[in-house]
């Protein structure tokens, strides 16, 4: 069974997450999950982060891409996406929108921009949990 994000829990997500907010993405290796927190922001079904393409994260992705996330009342599952180097042509578009919602610390020296393995990951939600006011919204997107 398919259900779509409702249109009010997606008002929600927006509201809460489209916007420099911490998360906290799960990963497995070996049977063995690893949690971390990372900045993200969230757009139509998807968290995006800027990262390392080297680091533990990355490399689990790739072995599994499947990725469960915490943050403010809500969880979820979602499948990772390496979209590849921040500079890519491609990445334009969402590249200006972490640019915008990471402003206060994206140029702090932390990001080396020239680096192609400073790259943006995309986790695609497949099901989720959001509580706000009260209200349980569950999800569970198809593909």
């Amino acid at each position: 069974m398919s259900t779509k994000i409702s249109p009010e829990a997606e008002r929600i997500l927006v509201e809460r997450f489209g916007k420099d907010t911490v998360m906290a993405p799960a990963t497995v290796e070996n049977g063995l999950p690893s949690v971390r927190y990372v900045n993200a922001y969230y757009e139509d079904g998807a968290f995006y982060t800027i990262t390392w393409a080297l680091s533990n994260k990355m490399r689990q992705i790739a072995d599994n891409p499947v990725v469960a996330l915490a943050g403010e009342w809500f969880n979820a599952h979602g499948r990772g996406v390496d979209l590849g180097w921040f500079g890519r042509p491609e990445n334009a578009g969402i590249a200006s929108k972490l640019r915008i919602a990471f402003a206060e610390w994206i140029d702090n020296g932390h990001n080396d921009f020239t680096d192609e393995n400073t790259v943006i990951l995309r986790v695609e939600l497949t099901d989720g949990v959001l509580l706000s006011h009260g209200t349980r919204y569950s999800f569970s997107l198809s593909e």
